[in-house]
């Protein structure tokens, strides 16, 4: 897999750039500025861009760099396509889109539940999350059910272990205090939160993010736990986790 950086945006938004030679590929630029000072920086040619979902915070930035990089194409998922101006090609579940001066092809994935439309892009072992899926955290809902959200959850879950998620947000210091008050017994969560600490510390990225990782310590990927079930006195996954977001909303 191609060389893959973190530029950071807005208060805590991460736009992925794969790079591949002097290619560039954009995930989710919310900020045309920070995409095009990266890529002038570091001498890059802006090939491709993806959208998980019609949040302005991922499409703000469309518009100027097809303007700055007429060439450019770009790649949103079709259930938003009344929301998303200025894309060129409108993706649906299981599509296989195929780059080749990147020498990838991503499997789209339907991820309902933050919206509606939002999908993910996964070519072993990256995925690139969107809103659906944070370290040890998830998307609220704003258009789906906890039900949709659940079943996406689900489907990430059966993807392998060594799949690196990035996710667009730096949310899980935050993430792991909800966790920590959440499940308390899950004594692989203070050891992280320490790590994840000390990567901030110094002004580090805490993601990507191992699956393997998520499936300990992150409390929505465990709502068929029978043990935080019960802490919980919830008697199905579902349930669960509707109980979860509902409390981390509120937390």
């Amino acid at each position: 897999m191609s060389d893959i950086t973190a530029i950071a945006a807005f208060k805590d938004n991460y736009i992925w750039c794969l790079r591949q030679a002097k290619s560039a590929l954009i995930v989710d630029p919310g900020d045309a500025n920070a995409v095009q000072h990266y890529l002038q920086q570091h001498e890059l040619q802006l090939e491709v861009i993806l959208i998980t979902h019609h949040h302005p915070d991922h499409t703000g930035g469309i518009m100027e760099l097809k303007r700055l990089w007429p060439k450019v194409m770009v790649y949103a998922p079709a259930l938003e396509q009344d929301k998303i101006p200025h894309a060129d090609h409108w993706l649906q579940d299981n599509d296989q889109l195929k780059l080749s001066q990147f020498d990838l092809t991503f499997q789209v994935l339907q991820l309902s539940g933050h919206t509606l439309g939002h999908i993910a892009y996964y070519s072993a072992p990256v995925l690139f999350s969107g809103d659906t899926l944070f370290n040890a955290g998830c998307g609220r809902l704003f258009e789906g059910t906890a039900a949709q959200m659940w079943q996406s959850l689900s489907r990430l879950l059966q993807l392998p272990d060594q799949t690196l998620i990035y996710a667009t947000h730096e949310y899980t210091l935050a993430n792991l205090e909800f966790a920590l008050w959440a499940d308390p017994d899950n004594t692989e969560l203070a050891n992280y939160q320490h790590w994840c600490k000390q990567q901030r510390e110094m002004q580090q990225p805490t993601l990507p993010t191992p699956l393997a990782v998520q499936r300990q310590i992150n409390p929505f990927l465990r709502a068929e736990d029978a043990a935080l079930q019960h802490r919980w006195q919830q008697s199905n996954a579902v349930d669960l986790f509707t109980a979860l977001r509902s409390a981390k909303d509120r937390f």
